[in-house]
């Protein structure tokens, strides 16, 4: 279907904006609209992407055995120890459970899985038919805790109560019932958390030895990696680093007006965003020697890098990306990296960004670029079509819609297998564009042939 085929909703109008047309501001944060699918997860999603990778926890979904088919284990995260995140438990409700209620199911569940894993905390987490019959998991939790002796956390996560913002913020809320449990004890004053950085093919212990290497100890990483015991101790660290903002944003100002623990947004992804992540943390000591540290890790890591990155530029100059992500913040550096292999990106969208995020990318791109919040499929199709683009950037479910478009893709998000964070995450991004958008592969789909024979016509 031709691209000029496509319409946009009317309700969704104005959360669709071109730079250098029109100065109205970009809708956001709301409820995605009816007939629209949108590539935008629930409540309950949004809470398991941030509580799961707590790898000695136990994470039980009272719901139907559905909703527990998403597990951590789809996705890319590493532990260094226990692997107990990965299995996924659910009470498996069932039509009688509707009827009569799961609360005894709940606690049965709980009390077995308890005995048999050891686990240092569990979350239960309520999904949209827990929601619905009204089951009291709170007081669940409660009996059950006092019973075991560890904390047992419910996870406010109906699907239907928001969007998948509201369920980082249930997330938040249920992690922040562990910070302020434990001895902070041996903490040094140079000191962080990392909060919202998922360790995704290992990429949190490519940030802790960066931290190691400069004199900075790093507390907890919330919740890559995580561990119960740390989270209880974070409130003893002297800064907090938010990778994921729009997952963990909430936690850090909780952190900020409760402890005094100021935070900054910061990204490891890309050259640029990577060095002033670590040259910020670095500056907040006011120690000459951390900070000299952190100048030459950046100098001797670049070095490394630097001949191959101007290799894939060269070849990769003037050509074309869309992004579509979670949260906006990963966006601008995906908009700064492609800048650094020469790429240009001509549409860029999150699921959850807000008004500053989107003033933001306007300034950060080039005239002409669209920007969307909360899209679609339809939609992604039309201004990757109208834009003609050669690398779709996004996750799973983008993945179909730019191989059905004859377009190059890189999995930028949580199911990838590949670390894309710090100066060697950029060689790895730099490789994997190279790879996808020169395979010759797309020579042979219909949209490129299209052209070549309408070029040959001509």
């Amino acid at each position: 279907m031709p691209h000029d085929d496509i319409e946009i909703l009317e309700e969704r109008r104005n959360q669709v904006f071109r730079k250098g047309e029109g100065t109205a501001e970009i809708a956001c944060g709301k409820r995605s609209a009816a007939g629209s699918v949108s590539q935008r997860a629930c409540v309950f999603c949004g809470s398991r992407v941030v509580l799961y990778p707590i790898a000695d926890a136990l994470h039980v979904v009272h719901g139907p055995i559905g909703c527990a088919a998403y597990t951590w284990d789809i996705r890319g995260a590493h532990s260094s120890g226990p692997q107990l995140h990965r299995n996924s438990f659910s009470t498996d409700l069932q039509e009688k459970d509707v009827i009569f209620g799961g609360e005894k199911k709940l606690a049965a569940a709980l009390r077995e899985l308890i005995a048999a894993c050891s686990p240092k905390a569990a979350f239960v987490y309520s999904t949209c038919i827990t929601g619905l019959i009204g089951d009291d998991v709170d007081a669940v939790c409660k009996t059950i805790s006092k019973e075991t002796g560890i904390p047992v956390i419910p996870v406010e996560s109906p699907g239907f109560s928001g969007t998948k913002k509201d369920g980082y913020r249930a997330a938040c809320e249920a992690i922040y019932k562990l910070i302020g449990t434990g001895d902070i004890s041996g903490i040094s004053p140079h000191s962080i958390n990392l909060l919202g950085e998922f360790n995704i093919a290992g990429e949190t212990w490519i940030m802790k030895d960066y931290f190691r290497r400069i004199g900075i100890q790093v507390v907890s990483c919330i919740s890559g990696d995580g561990r119960v015991d740390e989270i209880r101790r974070c409130h003893g660290a002297k800064l907090n680093l938010v990778q994921c903002s729009g997952s963990m944003t909430h936690l850090a100002k909780r952190l900020n007006d409760e402890y005094g623990i100021p935070f900054q947004r910061i990204s490891f992804f890309g050259i640029e965003d990577t060095a002033a992540a670590i040259y910020g943390a670095a500056g907040v000591f006011g120690d000459p020697e951390i900070e000299s540290r952190a100048r030459d890790l950046v100098k001797q890591e670049l070095l490394k890098i630097q001949p191959e990155l101007r290799r894939y530029r060269k070849i990769l100059k003037g050509k074309k990306a869309a992004i579509y992500v979670g949260g906006a913040f990963k966006a601008f550096s995906l908009v700064r990296a492609l800048r650094t292999l020469g790429m240009r990106t001509v549409l860029v969208g999150s699921q959850t960004g807000n008004p500053q995020d989107y003033e933001q990318l306007k300034e950060l791109c080039d005239p002409g670029t669209v920007i969307v919040d909360d899209s679609n499929p339809l939609e992604l199709a039309k201004f990757c079509l109208e834009k003609d683009v050669d690398l779709f950037i996004g996750g799973v479910k983008e993945r179909p819609i730019a191989y059905k478009l004859g377009i190059g893709f890189c999995d930028h998000n949580h199911e990838r297998k590949e670390a894309l964070a710090g100066f060697e995450g950029m060689l790895n991004f730099a490789k994997e564009v190279h790879a996808s958008v020169m395979s010759p592969v797309w020579n042979y789909v219909p949209r490129r042939a299209n052209r070549k024979q309408e070029r040959m016509a001509a």
